[in-house]
């Protein structure tokens, strides 16, 4: 308790000389949401789309999510002492059915957010704009093991979601494994429409665009036998990659491989159980170039060997969410999707 009311003091102490991270109180189980909110402010890009937004038009009845979204995200960069700046977005979350005081899923409820701007925003071009930061264009192939013929389906993700194995992993055998091909069989198998029937199936699935903001989900939760236990084995990330160096065969034909390379900004991890558990996040600042730590309302300076102590294993402070940034060529440009 000590050392966490002097980490408190602190913060506020490195607030007022300009910290470049901005403190939120816990309310109402909000550190889901709190930790979602860090990584967005830590996210210029979506920010710099937010201001360019005239919501003169919105009803301001504190239920629409990307205007409140709008406002908290200037709070969190303004030098202006404000109390409580997330109050109202948390508020307008719940009357969106995000409730307050209930555990949620940061991917889940990051899900939600990036939805809810799609849905709520009078400015559908913006919105648009918007869902390309994210936006993981794939082609999936499904061939029937029956008669070999071949469906295809074009979609989207918002999120990379990673299934981890029960012992030590890597990021980049995670990626391998997500695009390799998987068989489906029994309760798995797919209606092939050849054979009018479900048949056993091989599906595969490949890369037609990758984002400029890439989230990456590290699926620890597993439903064991109707109950939901968190998987806290050890998974490894680097700082920086070349997703065209890792996946070598999972990119469409018509997918430009010249802008493949990521680098690490934001992780949202989980501390604790699946039933009782907790958020916290790294960041890494654009401007000052350190790494901190925002656990609800303390904020410190950290290291990138600090953020690798969220690897897993031993240590229940696990990384959940990886939010990684395309490296641009000119600093501050956003970079265009590619594909």
């Amino acid at each position: 308790m000590a050392s966490r009311i002097g980490r408190f003091f602190s913060a506020i102490t490195m607030r007022d000389f300009h910290f470049p991270t901005r403190g939120l109180a816990n309310y109402y189980l909000s550190c889901c949401v709190n930790t979602l909110l860090q990584t967005f402010s830590a996210t210029w890009e979506l920010a710099e789309l937010l201001d360019k937004w005239d919501a003169a038009g919105v009803r301001t009845d504190g239920c629409n999510v990307p205007l409140e979204l709008k406002k908290v995200l200037v709070a969190m960069r303004s030098n202006l002492h404000q109390a409580d700046p997330h109050r109202d977005f948390l508020q307008c979350l719940d009357r969106n059915r995000i409730r307050l005081s209930v555990q949620h899923d940061a991917d889940e409820v990051f899900l939600s957010i990036l939805n809810f701007m799609q849905q709520q925003m009078d400015n559908k071009a913006l919105a648009l704009e918007i869902q390309n930061l994210y936006k993981i264009s794939v082609e999936t192939h499904v061939e029937c093991l029956k008669c070999s013929s071949v469906q295809s389906l074009t979609s989207y993700l918002l999120s990379l979601p990673l299934h981890i194995k029960e012992d030590h992993n890597s990021l980049e055998g995670c990626l391998t494994s997500f695009f390799e091909h998987q068989e489906l069989r029994d309760i798995n198998c797919c209606f092939c429409a050849q054979c009018e029937i479900k048949t056993p199936s091989k599906q595969r699935v490949r890369l037609r665009s990758l984002p400029p903001i890439l989230c990456v989900h590290l699926k620890r939760f597993r439903n064991i036998r109707g109950y939901t236990q968190k998987l806290d084995c050890r998974v490894t990330f680097p700082k920086t990659f070349d997703l065209s160096e890792i996946l070598l065969e999972a990119f469409s034909e018509d997918f430009a491989k010249n802008d493949c390379k990521y680098t690490l900004y934001a992780v949202a991890v989980h501390s604790g159980t699946a039933m009782y558990g907790h958020y916290t996040a790294y960041v890494h600042h654009r401007k000052t170039q350190h790494w901190y730590y925002a656990d609800d309302s303390c904020v410190e300076q950290t290291s990138w060997e600090k953020v690798q102590t969220t690897y897993g294993g031993h240590n229940r402070r696990t990384a959940y969410m990886l939010m990684y940034r395309r490296d641009s060529k000119e600093e501050g440009k956003q970079p265009e999707c590619s594909g």
